[in-house]
């Protein structure tokens, strides 16, 4: 799973989950990309979760990129911890995901494996999708 190897900060904010994508938006490595329609949080397992559907429906053929990276840790509480007994330990990480964002890309496939696997994919990711393809100069 993927996890920052250092952290500066041990505990974040959560900030706010809206806006475009004004970064990672275009098909950069690949030929087929996998694109968030909605805002949310991925964690590092959805994350791992999409990409073996990916990998397993491609039969380890082409290559992909993961164009997310999971760096914003989150905290938890325990259960049955009374208010004001601070904030909770760090319990994992996440990727903020903005509307627009490129989420994967693939190359070396055709567009018919690439869109099935991608839909794999997005079966296991809490935002919405689009399946874009690079245009052709």
């Amino acid at each position: 799973m993927l996890i920052p190897r250092k952290i500066k900060y041990r505990k974040q904010q959560r900030g706010k989950r809206r806006g475009v994508s004004n970064r990672g938006y275009s098909i950069d490595f690949g030929k087929y990309g996998l694109k968030a329609v909605s805002t949310n949080w991925l964690t590092s397992r959805q994350i791992e979760a999409a990409r073996r559907a990916i990998t397993r429906f491609v039969k380890r053929g082409g290559k992909i990129w993961i164009r997310v990276f999971p760096a914003q840790p989150v905290t938890s509480t325990p259960a049955e911890t009374g208010m004001g007994g601070g904030k909770g330990s760090l319990d994992h990480f996440v990727a903020r995901v903005l509307r627009g964002r490129m989420l994967f890309e693939i190359d070396g496939v055709t567009e018919e494996i690439a869109k099935e696997a991608f839909k794999l994919a997005a079966a296991k990711l809490p935002v919405e999708t689009q399946f874009v393809k690079k245009e052709e100069e």
